[in-house]
């Protein structure tokens, strides 16, 4: 594959994304949730609402009645209903745009601060000379100037941050679009529900990615336009484009994460512990804070973390094969081969959309989780060969990489090996983590039963079910990694990374779904809408919260892979041949590494308990204070529960974002580049499996109080009902998996790839001023 074919197809898959996003999102947007008819031409002055199926055709709800279909129950779905679902919907979507306005805002003053800290830090390699500098890796040649790589790294880390903005945001929109459409469209059936929610998760999904596959190629042919044929200082510089994505990826995991668990802890406590009312009942002040924390939290925190994945696996892949015989040899098409996977995998990730969405569509609720299971399977499948006619066209038959001061030889069927065992170690880590955290398993049945004894019993079965869950992860990433480097060294480890992310797409949009199912049945709840109605999306819902388990530990994973493909290249970078473990500068540092984990967790931990301890007392203040909010008669004070959560998660975000910047800072630049390495390796080897208990501790927890909920078996009917002590001890339970599964699991594997890529940036100053305490 040539140069111009590489141009060509790159970018053509990029746009095939974009365009297949918008064609999903068309789709969606036919699901109408607006009134058409002027007040007084309702039902009792009520506005009329409309809904469209997918084939164009127009339902009326009310206006004289009879204007349900067959497939709804009277009383509880009509144009009232109707009408407080796009009110609710409406509410759910200020409350999120207010939420990451305020946020962004902050974020804007981090990302110039910082900015100026990398220009400075990396102008200073060289005194801001202007002068070319001998080249580190080609002998004989000269590359652009220190202070050019600090203006372009600076460049690419703004370029990295806005887009990781922009990916949040936007995921965050389709969510709030989408919410109300999938509660509606289950009127008409399970079928109708799971394709909206699934068609606005592959909006996220195709956009995200093919939005920074896009951006990264267009930033690395501008920057080309300067550097010419220095493509070791292009492909260093463009190393900030990652890092900027990471860095609000971790402000956006956190605060969100503070956000979404503040109001969820306070909302269940208070409301089904104290008060024994439904989840997402309209009565519970922290509802509205509730669902909004879904979409800030899970679906723009989620966003970012993602795209930051992306980012730095493919940056480090195109960092290590700039300094290969193919980045010597100017082959744009080999050395652009990760670009090449991911413009492949948007193409087989479209495919894949269309088995759940049109080849195969889900007609009952037993169809839903094999429906996204599926998707997983076709496109691990489908990737795999896709993988092979990429590798074959795109590199040269024999190439060598370089290899910690050594040149290793390396065949183009090594790299297709390195891509297809992340795939598959990904599906692994996948169907683990579903059967850790799924109710259909007995991991979480046992956790379940535990509950007849009481919440302590409970705790102690799912922190024993998340330990044990880390054993097959960390093997299946033990195997990666070994396979991977002994092919083709710290190119294969990037290679896997990003193979584990060529499907991110899909990945996407089943993550997406099940925040998108979650808010559904919490619009039915609050709009009380019939029982069948609350049962489909309860049943999305169900699906959705096994599938974002699933996401998690592919997230975790990944960024296993990626943290240990940037770690290598930082070595390679700061020129560090050996790390001796015995070296007492390198084993103080992983003892602070491995330390990391936890302190960064301590925080977060309690971060969401202070701002859940005000949430508690607010809703006991209303339910106290509100004449008639128990019996209905009376509306609760939704804004001041998000004003809460809202100024807890901005507030209590910044100490553990500081943590994981300044970090690497400090340690690289008075300890050294020994001591760092040292540092970055205790933080992955500790955050990893932390990581990975934590999430699926708090799944755990939850699928065991919804399988005690719905009754589904003889087993969960003796646990049951609603409100029984064995109910109340889940409800517990999964009240302290809150802030483990979706504030500090989540983050942790950002804070071991930021690190990662934060060492990588400012390697050149740690090696040539680092270590002034300990050199």
């Amino acid at each position: 594959m040539g140069f111009s074919v590489a141009d060509a197809v790159i970018p053509a898959c990029a746009v095939v994304g974009i365009a297949f996003a918008l064609w999903q999102w068309f789709l969606v947007a036919k699901v109408k949730v607006s009134a058409y008819a002027p007040a007084g031409n309702g039902v009792h002055g009520r506005p009329v609402f409309r809904t469209e199926d997918e084939g164009g055709e127009d339902t009326r709800i009310g206006g004289g009645g009879g204007g349900e279909s067959d497939d709804e129950e009277d009383g509880g779905d009509g144009p009232a209903a109707v009408a407080r679902c796009a009110e609710i919907q409406n509410a759910i979507s200020v409350g999120a745009n207010s939420f990451l306005f305020t946020q962004y805002k902050y974020l804007a003053a981090f990302t110039v601060i910082f900015a100026v800290v990398i220009f400075l830090f990396l102008g200073s390699v060289h005194r801001f000379s202007t002068a070319s500098q001998p080249c580190q890796y080609t002998k004989g040649k000269t590359c652009k100037p220190a202070l050019a790589n600090a203006v372009f790294t600076t460049m690419a880390f703004l370029l990295g941050a806005v887009t990781s903005v922009v990916s949040g945001f936007l995921g965050m929109r389709i969510a709030t679009f989408a919410n109300a459409r999938t509660t509606l469209e289950a009127r008409r059936g399970i079928g109708a529900a799971f394709a909206t929610a699934f068609r606005s998760g592959a909006v996220m999904g195709f956009l995200l990615s093919s939005l920074g596959l896009l951006v990264l190629y267009v930033a690395i042919k501008l920057f080309g336009l300067y550097y010419h044929d220095d493509w070791e200082g292009l492909y260093e510089s463009i190393t900030g484009y990652g890092l900027g994505g990471s860095s609000m990826a971790l402000f956006g995991r956190v605060g969100g994460g503070i956000y979404t668990k503040a109001a969820d802890v306070g909302a269940d406590l208070v409301g089904k512990v104290e008060r024994n009312i439904p989840e997402d009942d309209p009565r519970n002040p922290a509802v509205i804070a509730d669902n909004v924390g879904d979409n800030v939290g899970d679906i723009a925190g989620m966003g970012s973390d993602l795209f930051g994945s992306y980012a730095e696996s493919t940056c480090a892949a195109l960092f290590v094969a700039s300094i290969s015989s193919f980045g010597a040899d100017h082959d744009f098409a080999a050395v652009c081969y990760p670009l090449l996977i991911s413009s492949a995998g948007l193409v087989v990730c479209l495919v894949t959309t269309l088995f759940a969405t049109d080849f195969f569509k889900v007609k009952t609720v037993r169809g839903v989780a094999p429906a996204l299971k599926l998707q997983l399977i076709i496109s691990t499948a489908l990737m795999t060969v896709a993988a092979l006619v990429v590798t074959f066209a795109a590199l040269p038959a024999k190439f060598t990489m370089f290899d910690f001061g050594e040149q290793k030889q390396v065949k183009n069927w090594h790299v297709f090996f390195c891509v297809a065992i992340g795939l598959w170690a990904g599906l692994a880590i996948g169907f683990t983590t579903e059967y850790f955290t799924s109710n259909a398993y007995s991991p979480v049945r046992d956790v379940a039963d535990s509950c007849r004894t009481g919440a302590a019993t409970n705790v102690i079965f799912g922190l024993a079910l998340g330990y044990k869950s880390v054993i097959v992860p960390l093997l299946a990433i033990a195997l990666s990694i070994y396979v991977s480097f002994t092919l083709a060294s710290i190119y294969g480890i990037a290679i896997a990374a990003l193979g584990m992310l060529s499907t991110v797409a899909t990945g996407l949009a089943i993550d997406a779904y099940g925040p998108i199912s979650d808010n559904a049945g919490g619009i039915a709840e609050m709009a009380g809408m019939s029982r069948r109605i609350r049962q489909r999306t309860d049943a999305l819902d169900a699906a959705g919260n096994t599938t974002a388990a699933i996401g998690k530990g592919f997230a975790i994973g990944s960024a296993a892979l990626v943290s240990l493909a940037l770690f290598g290249a930082f070595v390679s970078r700061a020129g560090v041949t050996v790390i001796n473990v015995l070296s007492p500068k390198v084993f103080a540092g992983m003892l602070a590494g491995g330390m990391l984990p936890y302190w960064f967790s301590a925080m977060t931990m309690k971060s969401v308990g202070s701002a859940a301890l005000k949430m508690v007392e607010e809703v006991r203040r209303q339910f106290s204070t509100i004449p008639g909010l128990m019996e209905g008669r009376a509306t609760p004070d939704y804004a001041s529960c998000v004003r809460i959560s809202t100024d807890a998660s901005l507030r209590e975000m910044m100490p553990p974002g500081a943590l994981v910047l300044l970090a690497p800072l400090v340690v690289g630049t008075f300890f050294g580049v020994h001591t760092l390495a040292g540092l970055l390796a205790g933080a992955l080897v500790s955050g990893v499996q932390v990581a990975i208990s934590a999430s699926n501790s708090g799944g755990a927890w939850d699928n065991a109080k919804k399988y005690i909920e719905a009754g589904a078996s003889e087993h969960a009917k003796s646990l049951g009902p609603k409100g029984s002590e064995a109910h109340m001890a889940a409800v517990i339970g999964d009240t302290i998996g809150d802030p483990l599964k979706d504030t500090s699991g989540p983050s942790l594997n950002i804070l071991i790839k930021l690190m990662a890529v934060e060492s990588l940036v400012f390697a050149p100053f740690f090696a040539a001023h680092g270590g002034l305490i300990v050199n």
